[in-house]
């Protein structure tokens, strides 16, 4: 039976924005290579190349999985029923479903003769189940200082595979916005930047890109996502002589409220950009803004923050 709308509903359907933007079936591919693109001559260079390395990695978990199954179908619908994450990260984290894209992670990556990225791959090879979900659990709720940061990259790679993995095969997803404009309505974990819309039903929309499972929601434009506060916004931006200020591809929403920031990439100034590789890229931006006292919320979970 059709469903037949009023006027007003029509305009309002015909107004609304696509409140989900998922990701490309490649999108650990597209990252590792706009890593390997920015790494020329950038300070971090030996670092970006390691994470270009793990994103090849993610991407063929996500092409050819490891034997596993998906969460469970009921749980699901509950979730997306009771409009709460259907995969969310603060339990699932405390099973066995993502460890197999650990092992096999693992097992498919080569590390470089580099000491430490030698010790991280033995560390988490002879890890039981429990003290790998320990360290997991640190990693998703943010409390960096209770895991080694050099396991940072490679415990965040797999689990980003496998919530991007389940994220892209659970059919007929009905998600809803989160407790918080930042929390991601698949997974609730935590934005990790937001990127601006260029092309489309999409142009000039704002979406944030979740760091976990790499989901992107809508949320409007200038208001802080933290404490949805809009008065005294500022954007702030790495100095570069290719760009005027307003022009830059990424700035820092700066709020004077909850002194709080978050990156913001504008595709239409760089139709390339990707979020994880564009921070990864701009931590000089991240030392200017903690020097001047804001705090960043927006974690990535490839990097420890402090870490080497």
């Amino acid at each position: 039976m059709a469903t037949i709308l009023e006027p007003g509903e029509i305009e309002a359907a015909a107004s609304s924005p696509p409140f989900l933007h998922l990701p490309p079936s490649n999108v650990f591919e597209l990252r590792a290579l706009r890593l390997e693109r920015l790494v020329e001559g950038h300070p971090l260079a030996d670092y970006l190349r390691l994470i270009a390395g793990l994103c090849h990695v993610q991407q063929s978990l996500m092409d050819d999985p490891p034997m596993t199954t998906l969460p469970d179908p009921e749980r699901l619908k509950v979730c997306q029923q009771h409009g709460l994450p259907p995969f969310a990260a603060d339990s699932l984290v405390r099973e066995d479903a993502w460890l197999p894209y650990l092992d096999a992670l693992l097992q498919r990556y080569h590390p470089p003769p580099q000491p430490a990225v030698e010790k991280a791959v033995t560390t988490l090879r002879s890890a039981n189940s429990g003290q790998l979900k320990a360290w997991a659990i640190a990693l998703v709720s943010g409390q960096f200082a209770l895991l080694p940061a050099a396991l940072v990259p490679f415990l965040g790679a797999a689990m980003q595979a496998a919530w991007s993995h389940w994220l892209l095969n659970t059919p007929n997803l009905q998600l809803k916005p989160g407790d918080s404009l930042s929390q991601c309505p698949a997974c609730g974990s935590p934005a990790m930047a937001g990127v601006i819309r260029h092309r489309g039903k999409y142009n000039g929309l704002r979406y944030l890109v979740c760091s976990l499972c790499a989901c992107e929601w809508h949320v409007v434009r200038v208001k802080c996502v933290y404490c949805e506060q809009s008065k005294g916004l500022e954007y702030v931006s790495l100095d570069d002589d290719r760009h005027a200020a307003n022009q830059a591809p990424l700035r820092a929403e700066v709020c004077p409220g909850c002194r709080s920031y978050l990156k913001l990439l504008y595709l239409e100034n760089d139709a390339e950009a990707e979020a994880l590789s564009a921070d990864l890229t701009s931590l000089m931006l991240d030392m200017r803004l903690e020097q001047e006292n804001y705090q960043r919320p927006a974690p990535n979970l490839l990097l420890s923050p402090g870490g080497d």
